[in-house]
Formats: C-alpha cells, structure tokens, sequence
C-alpha cells in the first residue's frame, strides 16, 4: 500500500529523538525553500502570507476554510496528512467552498503524506495550521518555531508531560523570534465568553469558591478494521480511541471546559486532583483504550475545588457548560447562553460571533501589525491540566500538580512508519495502574 504517491520516501522519525535535538532535520533546508522564509517579525498589508495545513480531516479542513477568510492576501499553499484520501477529500472540500476558493494554490506537487509530512508543509510557508491527532503537536509546533513559522495550534497541544514540556519551551522561544501562536481553545474568542469573564473578573461573584465543568455527550465515530491496514494504520484511523494519540477524549474535548475554569481563576491552575473514570459502555476493542467517562476533583492552593465530569455515553443527558458558585452568586456559562445570578441577573445579550473565525482573524491580524499573538502558556497549562486529571482517573491516585508536570510518561512508539509496532495499549485499572 503506497502511502506517499507525491514524494520521495523519508525515513521514520523518533519523537523522543526530535524533542532533545528537534532543529537538526530543519536546519539544512534546499536553495528553494529559502524562498519562502516568512517575514516573521512583520508582514506588510502588500506581503502575501502563505498558509499549509498539517492534519487535513473535518477540524484541519474547517481551520483552513477560517485562516483564508480570515483577509485578503493569504493563500493556501502546501497540505499534508498521514492519508492521500484524507489529503485529496479536504483540498476538494475547500476547491467547493466558492468564498475562499480562489485563495488556493496547492498543486500536487505541494501535497505532502506521510508521517514526514509535516517537514515539506513547513518549508513551504509563513504560517502552519496544526490538527493532526494530539499525539504529533509537540514535534509539529517546535519544528514550526525553528523554522520561524507563525503557528496556529488545535487543541490539546500533547498527550503527556513531556510532550507539554516541549510545547512550553517552544512557544517561549516563539515569543522571543516574534513569532504568533494562536490556540484552538476557541472559547477564549468568544465575545460573550470575554464579556462574561470580564464581569467575574471584576469581582462580580466576589470570591470563588466552587466550579463546576460538565461535558456530558454520545459517541463519535468508529471506524472498522480493513483488510491491509496495519497496526499502525489501524490506530492512525481511529485515533481518537488510543490514549496515546488522542490523550483520552478527557484531554482531546473535555479540555475546552476545563480551559475556561482556568480562566475563570485567571489562569491559576490546580495544585492535586483525585477522581474516578472507567469503561462502562465502550467495551469492546474497537474502542481502543480509552474511558467512556471521568470524574475529577481538582483543588487549587486557596481550597477552591472543581468538580470536572465528563462521558461519552448514547441515550444520556448530554450537558457540556461550567457553572460557578461565589461568595454574591452564581454564573453559568454554557451552549444555551451566559449569565449571572447575583442580588439580580445578568444574561448576555451583546454580539454573538463565530470563535474559531475570531481566532483566525485576530492570529493574521497580529501578524500584520507586528504584534504576534501568543497563546503558549495557557493552552500548555490547561492541556496538562486535562492529562492530570487523566492521570488521576487511570491511577486512582491523587496526583499533584508537580507530579505531572515532571511525570517521564512518554506515550510516543518507537518509531513513526507504517510497518512499525504502536505503542502498547493496556486498558488502565485503578489501583493497579502506575504513575509513570
């Protein structure tokens, strides 16, 4: 089975090798390439940005879509993915979308697949949109900063620890070449969450003292074994079940609410969590390793505690929002609307946008202005937040925020090719499984 028809085969690449030398394959670029190395501390209103996309499923797609709306001089010029199919299905999507059409030139001979992909897309453009499965963002991001790329990340940023690490190192260096860094916490662009966060801010509910974060929703997609896929193949087609690609579907989704309790404490983040999870419905091997649902208490440094539940369950009630408890009220922030309870309400009723457009809109128009966005250390904070409380639930163990910032967990395999071995996928058991 060819998996890479428009480029000469490269060899595997170790991540763990990457994250201690990750400059060394980026260094020594072609006389071509250096022609697109972008003008990164500033780019004139005339500069054209150039834009690739590294993980072309339906949220790389849609990113793509949102960076060329985003204004007028950008074009899509490179893409890459793991899969041909995945590849050449979004480039036709986004030839059909007539609104940004016209800002995509990306012959075969920019289309890039393999795990290797992300190398050809990066040497191609000034700017790189990030929505691979979780497990790849570390090496995509610190290769991006090397090659002084602006960045825009989809969350979550990693899967483990060291992966976070390596995050927060780059998006640090990030800062000082000047480079933007915009995260997939869409949320954070969204105008009435800002306006809400405003108000709490400014001591609306006095001093909080309880959270709560629910994502309670059915299940996704499933995609069965075919007849020439690899183990590797089969874990890249349904990553989203596999711990070590996806984080668990607390870190891949739940992060969102999670993100916006961290805002709420004005990016304090926990100092333990302690919780429960496990596989009640999602049984069967097709299910990977992943849990169906998760439990979590996180406690920060003053005793304010957050309740964080999450499940993925058909035939449930399903509620995804955050609710907030203080010493003058109560607010709630979810799909239905915002609002604040104290001796009277307040409901948001200002200007509703679209966050994932925002995003975009606000990630070229810091470019523009010389003034680059960098989002690094909250979308790394929370994303490590969300494997803590991971850890947690596999555990069964209270585990401190130091133990998971430091925790040597590496879920990475041994090497990144077709034929190669995943990494061993055991179904974790409280009480049984260790904090690596």
């Amino acid at each position: 089975m060819n998996k890479q028809p428009t480029l000469t085969s490269m060899p595997p690449y170790s991540r763990r090798a990457f994250l201690k030398s990750s400059s060394a394959a980026l260094v020594t670029t072609s006389l071509a390439t250096k022609e697109w190395i972008p003008r990164h501390a500033r780019a004139a209103e005339s500069d054209l940005l150039r834009v690739g996309l590294v993980g072309c499923g339906g949220r790389g797609t849609g990113a793509a879509a949102q960076a060329l709306a985003a204004e007028s001089n950008v074009k899509l010029v490179a893409m890459g993915d793991a899969f041909e199919d995945r590849l050449r299905y979004s480039r036709q999507t986004l030839n059909q979308q007539k609104e940004v059409a016209h800002k995509i030139d990306v012959p075969d001979s920019r289309c890039f697949v393999g795990f290797d992909a992300y190398r050809q897309v990066i040497d191609n453009v000034d700017v790189v949109l990030l929505a691979t499965p979780p497990h790849f963002r570390p090496v995509h991001i610190r290769a991006a900063v090397d090659a002084g790329r602006h960045v825009f990340a989809e969350k979550p940023v990693a899967v483990d620890a060291p992966g976070v690490r390596s995050v927060l190192a780059a998006c640090e260096e990030a800062r000082k070449k000047k480079l933007a860094v915009v995260s997939g916490l869409a949320l954070r662009y969204n105008y009435g969450y800002r306006e809400t966060m405003r108000r709490i801010h400014d001591g609306a509910l006095g001093e909080i003292r309880t959270l709560q974060a629910n994502d309670f929703r059915g299940p996704i997609w499933v995609k069965p074994r075919q007849p020439g896929w690899t183990d590797m193949e089969y874990h890249m087609r349904n990553w989203y079940y596999f711990t070590w690609l996806s984080g668990d579907f607390n870190v891949e989704q739940h992060i969102h609410m999670l993100d916006v309790c961290a805002w709420i404490m004005k990016d304090e983040y926990p100092v333990s969590a302690v919780g429960t999870g496990g596989r009640q419905v999602r049984t069967g091997p097709e299910y990977g390793n992943i849990y169906d649902h998760h439990a979590v208490i996180y406690e920060y440094a003053s005793g304010v505690k957050l309740f964080a539940n999450c499940r993925q369950q058909a035939g449930c009630r399903n509620d995804i929002s955050v609710q907030v408890m203080g010493a003058k009220g109560s607010a709630a922030l979810n799909t239905r609307g915002l609002e604040i309870k104290t001796d009277a309400k307040w409901t948001y009723t200002g200007a509703k946008n679209n966050p994932s457009q925002t995003e975009h809109d606000d990630l070229f128009a810091s470019i523009r202005k010389g003034n680059p966005i960098n989002n690094g250390e909250y979308m790394s904070k929370s994303t490590l937040m969300a494997i803590m409380g991971r850890m947690a639930t596999y555990t069964g163990q209270l585990i401190t925020w130091e133990q998971a910032m430091n925790s040597k967990e590496d879920l990475s395999p041994k090497s990144y090719a077709w034929d190669a071995e995943p990494p061993p996928s055991p179904i974790a058991i409280p009480g049984l499984t260790k904090l690596g």
